[in-house]
């Protein structure tokens, strides 16, 4: 008998000789095999067909030329063997992948129909930001243990907020409340109406912020340029911060119910504080709108702009030898002066005090050069101004027209021309303003027109549409970058070589958007961006 070709061909059974790893033994049940050999059973191939019935042999074929018994090859052709034998266990694929039937006419328009965003058609940004369906038991057990804690901590009336008239946003407020603490990371999240309706809330609050920070400091700091005013805002409400001003305002226990924020690492404190901060004033902003931003955010959370830890870092300044308009010399505003404000009637522009913070009046040296009359009317023309308005007194319309004009030549002054005379002869202050209000106009338009996208999915719109290289772009589609006053020394640099232009053509772009909310109002910047910029491209194109 032969088992394979490494074993010797023996008539009797009982005197198999075996290899050297084999132990010689007298009776074949007291055979052993040393552990070397693998488990995995492979079949043998006899030559003599007839075999006692007792007769079994368990062995593994060798090659003659395999290799060493210690090799790593061998060991990983032992693995692969047996892989192939064992049989893989079968994967289930994930819920998100299992397609469901999709919901049949009726059901889809009924679901639509009892949501709570369609409610209000006089607030059609705040109906956008409710929770797609009504709050179940387990939210209004929230609201009944947590509510009263957090109104107190923010100041407001105890009392629930439906006993408000349907005509007043602050109705909806006990709602937007609740969704602003249901942070990801707590245990209410799992609710879709819960988690989409928070992260709306952060994805408006973020822009509220930074608008409110940069109306404040423009006006409260009127010969700074930018750079300054944006670092003085990231150490108020940069994410490290907040943390310290959610413990100032005793909300720590309503963000972390079962932890203590002070032993958490930044990681697990930072997000949840941050997301809970920005969704607290989206809902702020839609209920009281905001002044009352302001009063929580300097008389709640008590942020003092002129802490030390809130100071830019000191920079070589340009001296300013120009004039700043009269209500700003002297004297630094306070928020409740830039909360309490109200334009007086026969005001020249729907935000004028913002207005002369950023169009110095100097300005008027310009009236009557070269862009004034040559590049002032064509750019005009494409912009749609002046718009109409009523006025009772002819002369209040002229004024706003050279006014207006003034505000459109500095948009176009890039800071080679005059910064280093004259700071603020150029448009960073506008282009400022116009950022943050182009940042909040497209995000008050995502909001409403995608009600059931969550807010993860519009920042990412949001950023695709606002991406400097198309706000530029946007421009030079209309022909406006030729009207751009930059200095002799760097014109040829900057007509010839896009990487200078574009980004230049940006800031032209935005610091539009700040002269035309300044002037008329959010209403025009709007008409800017939707209609004669097309930002959403959506607008057939000229074949």
């Amino acid at each position: 008998m032969e088992l394979s070709s490494s074993f010797t061909h023996l008539p009797k059974i009982s005197d198999i000789s075996f290899s050297s790893s084999f132990t010689h033994l007298p009776k074949i049940s007291d055979i052993s095999f040393s552990s070397s050999f693998s488990p995995i059973p492979i079949q043998i191939h006899l030559k003599t067909p007839k075999i006692s019935k007792n007769f079994g042999v368990f062995a593994v074929a060798i090659d003659p030329q395999e290799l060493p018994q210690n090799s790593p090859q061998r060991l990983l052709k032992e693995l692969a063997e047996r892989k192939k034998i064992t049989s893989p266990k079968k994967k289930v694929p994930p819920k998100r992948f299992i397609l469901r039937p999709p919901l049949d006419d009726k059901k889809l328009a009924q679901r639509f129909l009892n949501s709570p965003q369609l409610s209000l058609k006089q607030f059609p940004l705040l109906s956008s930001c409710l929770p797609s369906s009504r709050l179940n038991n387990v939210d209004k057990t929230w609201i009944d243990e947590y509510l009263l804690e957090a109104k107190q901590a923010l100041g407001y009336p105890l009392e629930p907020s439906d006993s408000f008239g349907d005509d007043n946003p602050a109705k909806q407020f006990d709602t937007l409340l609740y969704l602003a603490f249901q942070h990801p990371s707590c245990e209410r999240t799992n609710s879709r109406h819960v988690k989409a309706g928070h992260s709306r809330l952060w994805f408006l609050g973020q822009y509220v912020l930074e608008l409110a920070f940069c109306e404040y400091f423009l006006q409260r700091y009127p010969r700074e340029s930018p750079a300054p005013l944006r670092e003085r805002v990231f150490a108020l409400i940069g994410k490290r911060n907040l943390p310290k001003w959610i413990k100032a305002a005793s909300l720590q226990n309503l963000v972390f119910p079962y932890d203590d924020m002070d032993k958490l690492v930044r990681k697990d404190r930072e997000p949840p504080v941050k997301s809970v901060f920005w969704a607290l004033f989206g809902a702020i902003y839609l209920c009281f709108g905001m002044p009352e931003v302001y009063r929580v955010l300097f008389e709640v959370f008590g942020m003092d702009p002129e802490a030390e830890d809130c100071q830019p870092k000191l920079r070589r300044q340009l001296e300013d030898v120009d004039y700043v308009s009269v209500e700003f010399e002297g004297n630094k505003l306070s928020w409740q002066d830039v909360a309490a404000y109200k334009p007086p009637e026969d005001a020249l522009f729907a935000h004028p005090r913002l207005f002369r913070a950023c169009v110095p009046p100097g300005m008027h040296r310009f009236r009557g050069n070269i862009w004034d009359y040559d590049s002032r009317p064509q750019v005009m023309r494409t912009l749609g101004y002046p718009l109409a308005m009523s006025d009772r007194i002819p002369d209040i319309t002229e004024a706003r027209n050279i006014e207006l004009g003034l505000g459109l030549q500095l948009c176009f002054m890039h800071p080679s021309k005059y910064k280093f005379e004259h700071p603020r002869f150029c448009y960073e202050r506008l282009e400022y303003v116009g950022q943050k209000i182009q940042d909040l106009v497209m995000a008050e338009r995502l909001l409403m027109k995608h009600l059931d996208a969550p807010g993860k999915w519009l920042q990412e719109r949001h950023r695709r549409l606002l991406m400097n290289k198309f706000c530029g772009r946007y421009l030079r589609d209309k022909h406006l970058h030729h009207f751009i006053a930059y200095s002799e020394q760097v014109q040829d640099a900057f007509e010839h070589n896009r990487r200078l232009r574009n980004p230049a053509t940006t800031a032209v772009q935005q610091a539009i958007h700040g002269l035309s909310y300044t002037a008329y109002g959010k209403p025009d910047v709007r008409r800017i961006m939707f209609e004669v910029f097309d930002f959403e491209q959506i607008q057939p194109k000229a074949v």
